[in-house]
């Protein structure tokens, strides 16, 4: 079961039920990979309602690894959601929405979240 408190979601990708979690591991992948200097940049970012489909596939990517799985962005790209860009999105906002409360990050519901 996910603890919300703690970051965590849970999110349906390959007919399977995943736990995403953006550890401070996490949260320092991805300022590196997005060319982030501190977590305010990393918001900012994420905030501007402008990812790309290569920046979900680094998100959700980054949140299953904190999560503890062993998946590569590769592996990420090739999964399938209900919904699909939009679900991908619905659970990228909600694993935002999960992390950094809900400071300018669009508001989904869970029903889209994949479940």
């Amino acid at each position: 079961m996910v603890n919300r408190l703690r970051g965590e979601i849970s999110a349906a990708l390959d007919g399977r039920k995943w736990t995403l979690v953006l550890t401070l591991g996490a949260l320092a992948e991805l300022e590196e990979a997005f060319s982030c200097k501190s977590l305010t940049d990393l918001l900012s970012r994420f905030s501007a309602e402008t990812l790309s489909a290569k920046d979900i596939i680094t998100l959700l990517g980054a949140g299953l690894r904190g999560a503890g799985n062993d998946v590569s962005d590769d592996q990420v790209a090739m999964m399938q959601t209900a919904g699909g860009a939009a679900g991908f999105a619905a659970i990228a906002a909600d694993l935002l929405r999960a992390t950094f409360g809900d400071q300018d990050v669009s508001d989904e519901s869970e029903e889209g979240a994949g479940y």
